[in-house]
């Protein structure tokens, strides 16, 4: 089987990239990135050596699409994925929308021309905010969870957000892009007939991930842990207690390998997350680091910021029983995943971070 994968050099990219010519028999990987991102440089030879074909272009940019090969599955993992893009200085709100959904736009003419079925790496952030900040929490074991005795919106659980819980606006410039590239895809594919699977993440974490916390705050907190670089408790009072999930993007290759291959009728939306059992707070993040490391200490600023929100955890139960998948890392074998390659590479956040 022939993929394309778009931001093949980026963490996500790459490591799909890897997996999916480990695990699928007789794969052949194609890649395009612009080698724009710090760090990105680095896995270039990494994927040479691997025998993925290498193009350097920009997926905004329509021609450079042209002299790509003809595959049978793209896989879209280039965007700007922080939620503060084209808010926070790096990006112009135009820029954003141009990469997210121009981009997404550029790579579905392409699937109709070749026949390709479409993967959209999409984000937990296309989910609303105002229902998640507005039901109540408590403290358990120094982090935020859901109060059982409640009356949930629809889709929300104590075992997560589910697919079908609101996306009404506001949820931020970068997650509207995602979510009108969604439903882009999705009507692309229902009208010129090509497969099209969007798979919403949590946040994804491993080893080698560039260092931005609006990015990767797994990967960011423990590799600036180690080198006592100055961390903030931002927002709910500064106490640290709010809480995200992670997966490893490793893992999103069974999925993808599982939705290739499934039945027709399978939804076409699914929550690709490490769901509870892979979710903690900023505390309980830097309670794990202090057990390993020396201790460094946190500041505090209790002022919450407009996208902030108290708990992210996306329910990945509609994909393990639609398509059997659960995700195989633990947290664990995550955290440790990363305090390996800390330890290894100590200017890791200089030479990945975006100035």
């Amino acid at each position: 089987m022939k993929f394309l994968i778009t931001g093949i050099a980026g963490f996500v990219g790459s490591t799909l990239a890897r997996n999916l010519l480990e695990s699928t028999e007789n794969a052949e990987i194609s890649g395009i990135d612009n080698f724009v991102r710090p760090g990105s440089e680095l896995n270039r030879p990494v994927l040479k050596a691997q025998g993925v074909h290498l193009y350097h272009g920009d997926i905004r940019n329509a021609s450079d699409l042209e002299t790509l090969p003809a595959v049978d599955v793209v896989i879209d993992a280039a965007a700007s994925p922080s939620v503060l893009a084209g808010l926070d200085g790096r990006t112009s709100s135009r820029q954003l929308v141009e990469h997210n959904l121009g981009g997404t736009l550029n790579l579905l003419e392409f699937c109709k021309a070749r026949r390709a079925g479409f993967i959209l790496l999409s984000t937990s952030r296309v989910y609303s905010m105002e229902p998640l900040k507005s039901i109540h929490y408590e403290v358990h074991q120094k982090a935020f969870q859901p109060r059982p005795d409640q009356t949930f919106p629809v889709g929300l659980s104590p075992s997560g957000v589910g697919e079908n819980f609101s996306s009404q606006a506001p949820i931020s410039l970068y997650g509207s892009t995602k979510l009108a590239s969604e439903q882009l895809a999705i009507e692309y594919g229902a009208a010129f007939d090509f497969p099209v699977w969007v798979n919403r993440c949590g946040v994804l974490a491993g080893a080698g991930q560039f260092g931005r916390a609006d990015q990767g705050i797994f990967s960011y907190w423990i590799h600036s842990y180690i080198r006592q670089e100055p961390l903030r408790y931002i927002g709910f009072e500064g106490k640290g207690h709010q809480v995200r999930d992670c997966l490893h993007p490793r893992d999103l290759v069974s999925l993808i390998r599982a939705q290739i291959a499934g039945p027709a009728g399978v939804g076409r939306i699914f929550n690709a997350s490490g769901g509870t059992n892979n979710a903690m707070s900023l505390l309980q993040l830097s309670d794990w680091c202090g057990a390993r490391f020396p201790h460094h200490p946190i500041s505090e600023e209790p002022t919450s910021r407009t996208f902030d929100i108290p708990w992210m955890v996306l329910d990945h139960a509609a994909a393990t029983h639609q398509l059997g998948w659960h995700p195989e890392s633990t947290l664990e074998t995550i955290l440790h995943e990363i305090a390996d390659h800390a330890a290894d590479n100590p200017h890791w956040l200089e030479i990945s971070a975006s100035a």
